[in-house]
C-alpha cells in the first residue's frame, strides 16, 4: 500500500519547529541521494523505497533515528562509530549538526545495494 508524501509532511508537522528542521534536513539529504525513490510510512516512520526499503528515519526525545538496515551500518561502521546505534540503526543527537553528507553516502550505498538485488531477481526470473 503506497502512501503519499503528505503523510510524511503530517509526521514531521507533529514535532516542534526545531525538530521539524532536522527531519526536513534528513529528508532532503535522502531525496538528493535517491531522487526517484518513493516516500511512504512504514513501521510508523518516514520511509524511502526503491526496489524495496532504502532507509527509515524518525524523531525521538534526544535523537533522530536513522535506519539503513544492517548492511548500511556495517558499510559505514568507522564513520558511524561516533554515534550510538544498533545492528541496523544509528542515533543522531539533536544537539549536534546532522551528518547530512554521511546520510547521503549511506543512501547511495543502499540504493546501489537494492538495485543489485533487484537485478539479480530479474536475472533469475529471465533464466527460467
Amino acid at each position: 500500500m503506497k502512501t503519499t508524501n503528505t503523510e510524511i509532511d503530517a509526521y514531521i508537522a507533529c514535532f516542534p519547529p526545531e525538530i521539524q528542521v532536522l527531519l526536513e534536513q534528513i529528508r532532503s539529504a535522502i531525496r538528493k541521494a535517491a531522487p526517484t525513490a518513493g516516500e511512504t510510512i512504514k513501521y510508523a516512520m518516514p520511509t524511502f523505497v526503491l526496489n524495496g526499503n532504502l532507509v527509515h528515519f524518525a524523531a525521538f526525545k534526544k535523537h533522530i533515528g536513522f535506519y539503513p538496515v544492517p548492511s548500511g551500518i556495517e558499510a559505514f561502521r568507522k564513520e558511524l562509530s561516533v554515534y550510538k546505534g544498533g545492528k541496523g540503526s544509528v542515533q543522531f543527537p539533536l544537539d549536534k549538526p546532522m551528518p547530512l553528507d554521511l546520510v547521503t553516502k549511506i543512501v547511495e550505498f543502499r540504493m546501489n545495494e537494492n538495485q543489485r538485488k533487484a537485478y539479480g531477481r530479474k536475472s533469475k526470473k529471465s533464466s527460467k
